[in-house]
């Protein structure tokens, strides 16, 4: 079990911002995310999409913004744990906390903050009997950066643009990493995309380097342990059998508070009731920040959530330490700009 002055739990803007605020206070971080690539909501729905109301930034995407405040929190070199879900909060007798996550991660923590957001982004799945066991191995939500699938039959489900991008960037792979055969799988001919990447589309399956198969996954097959097939019924009612090596399904991401809901802490309409003054919980030593909260005039905004960082940091040190502390500032104090490295 690793030991660290705080957990926070979510690597959304909000969770960033906690961990500069945190290192500003001296306290080291170990930050968790279901995702595996900090950014959270931010990143996975606007990643490509401006955004106008950061102060003291005209325009900046999603993407941009998580680079931007990666760089800021280098200094506090916080430790991660993406692809990871927090899946258990329990107090310590001597202090603290234990954190758990899915994967068998032990934190040892003095505080903890939930930066959850609407909860943890998780792939929405694809339900037919016998197809679970195959998580992980020849059923995938997310590939790798880089990944081979060289000789493989794929078939990607999926009718947004999630799905359409992701068979696009199979199909154009360099030759030693593209499958053998794409197939992109939806219940109609019909995709919700942006006209340019529907043009790709079309021009790749024009070239026959992307097949479109049409219908409603209804059974998979087996052979020898492994998954076979993907079956469909199409829309005239007829059965449609799909080789394949690897499915891998992109139906996007839906937010479930999971575990969070279950740690004991007072909760309003699914949201964590925090003292907006330090953002502290029903529980001592925990605190919550962003669109996770509830409180008398909250707004589900970034720049929001970047204030509630700022207090529960404060909150947090001021109760470790058993004392108040001085406010300082970046501009003129010393420690400050030593932590920074500047």
């Amino acid at each position: 079990m690793e030991k660290t002055d705080a957990v926070v739990i979510g690597a959304g803007p909000v969770g960033l911002f906690q961990v500069f605020q945190l290192g500003l206070q001296g306290l080291a971080c170990h930050v968790i995310d279901a995702l595996p690539q900090a950014g959270g909501q931010c990143a996975e729905l606007y990643g490509d999409k401006p955004i106008y109301d950061i102060p003291g930034i005209k325009v900046c995407t999603g993407h941009e913004l998580t680079d931007r405040l990666l760089d800021q929190i280098t200094p506090f070199a916080p430790h991660w744990h993406l692809g990871q879900q927090a899946s258990m909060l329990e107090p310590q007798l001597g202090g603290g906390f234990l954190v758990q996550t899915n994967r068998g991660t032990q934190l040892h923590a003095r505080a903890v903050f939930i930066a959850a957001g609407v909860g943890a982004f998780l792939p929405r799945t694809l339900k037919l009997p016998g197809l679970e066991p195959f998580e992980g191995t020849q059923l995938r939500y997310r590939l790798d950066d880089g990944e081979s699938l060289a000789g493989q039959s794929l078939v990607v489900h999926g009718g947004g643009e999630d799905a359409v991008v992701t068979a696009i960037r199979c199909a154009g792979a360099p030759e030693h990493l593209r499958p053998a055969r794409t197939i992109l799988q939806h219940r109609r001919d019909v995709f919700d995309a942006p006209p340019a990447v529907l043009e790709q589309l079309r021009a790749l399956r024009a070239a026959g380097l992307i097949q479109v198969a049409i219908g409603v996954p209804s059974d998979i097959e087996q052979a020898q342990g492994r998954l076979s097939a993907l079956l469909l019924t199409t829309p005239e009612g007829a059965l449609l059998r799909l080789p394949m090596e690897l499915l891998l399904v992109r139906l996007g991401l839906v937010p479930r508070l999971g575990p969070i809901a279950d740690w004991g802490m007072a909760l309003e309409r699914k949201q964590l009731v925090v003292d907006p003054a330090t953002f502290a919980t029903s529980a001592p030593g925990v605190y919550a920040v962003g669109d996770t909260v509830a409180y008398p005039g909250k707004r589900k905004l970034i720049v929001s959530g970047f204030h509630e960082a700022t207090l529960a940091a404060f909150g947090a040190a001021e109760w470790l330490a058993g004392q108040k502390i001085p406010l300082e500032y970046t501009t003129s104090s010393a420690r400050l700009q030593r932590l920074l490295g500047v």
